[in-house]
């Protein structure tokens, strides 16, 4: 089983709970990169945790029979018929699946696609633990939004389903899971939500930004963007501070990074990394690679690779 796991998802480290010939089990599964669906069953238990070398996911795990312990820091989490897990599986110290037999879905979503989704919100990029809230029960508001919509991705791609032929329509619907978690699910920068959206901006950060936007593919200054604005470098920097929450070349960054973003994405487009990189002002590859990797969790070249796949 571990064998054919990690030969489609990757590597792992997996052991069963008690003798080896007596394990048995079944299981269904399919992935596009972003998106994995795995349905199983099994009629003894095991353990799993994620290796160095495991790809970082959300698992949205639904138990159907049995249970599935979670080890989190000094805290186990217990998942069972009713109630939602959300892990990320580099944080879980071991999942511990049992029950005779245990059935479950697990949806595991890209960990990128949340931290774009955080950068996105936040316009500035996202690093470190989310520390997620861990369990939804299933009759809870947030519980039954996420729920539902992770039974719609489910069956869409279940038994040849109409998603399995709609990338588009995939990757929509992977976005909105990863905003509804990251809206609706407690979370280290919950409180943050309560800002959004932000304040309305003064005349000249609202200026700011709209030179900014019809220059964005220009080697513009922040002299010239206050000059534009009308005020003063430093009234520039206290506008964008108070009300965007970033410094005027920050935000500049950021909206650079998301068009060059759009291009990666584009699947007509057949510039290379490099070209995109400089035609949105990058001339620095390196240091672009590592800035882009650092907001959206993958780097340029990844984001190509999916993109092409898809």
């Amino acid at each position: 089983m571990a064998e054919i796991f990690a030969g489609n998802f990757g590597p792992f480290d997996a052991s069963p709970v008690g003798r080896v010939h007596d394990f048995h089990w079944k299981a269904d599964f399919w992935t596009d990169r972003t998106l994995t669906l795995v349905t199983s069953q099994y009629f003894t238990g095991w353990s799993v945790k994620a290796v160095s070398e495991t790809s970082e996911w959300l698992s949205l795990i639904v138990p159907r029979t049995g249970a599935v312990d979670v080890a989190l820091g000094r805290n186990t989490i217990e998942g069972t018929p009713g109630k939602l897990l959300l892990v990320n599986n580099h944080e879980a110290e071991r999942f511990l699946v049992r029950g005779d037999p245990h059935l479950s879905d697990v949806l595991r979503l890209d960990w990128a696609v949340i931290v774009q989704t955080l950068s996105a919100l936040f316009e500035t990029p996202q690093t470190g633990s989310l520390a997620l809230s861990p369990m939804l029960d299933l009759v809870s508001p947030a519980g039954q939004l996420i729920a539902n919509l992770a039974r719609s991705i489910i069956d869409g791609v279940r038994n040849d389903g109409p998603l399995l032929h709609s990338p588009i329509a995939r990757s929509h619907l992977a976005q909105a899971l990863a905003d509804l978690v990251v809206r609706t699910v407690p979370h280290r920068l919950s409180h943050l939500l309560d800002k959004r959206p932000f304040l309305i901006a003064p005349v000249h950060v609202r200026r700011a930004i709209d030179f900014m936007r019809a220059n964005i593919d220009q080697p513009i200054t922040m002299a010239a963007v206050a000059n534009a604005a009308g005020v003063s470098l430093r009234a520039l920097e206290t506008g964008f501070r108070a009300f965007r929450e970033a410094s005027p070349s920050g935000y500049l960054r950021n909206i650079r990074l998301r068009a060059a973003r759009e291009d990666l994405l584009d699947p007509t487009n057949r510039q290379t990394v490099r070209e995109i990189c400089l035609k949105w002002g990058f001339f620095h590859t390196g240091r672009f690679s590592s800035v882009y990797r650092t907001r959206y969790g993958e780097t340029p070249s990844d984001t190509k690779k999916r993109c092409v796949s898809l």
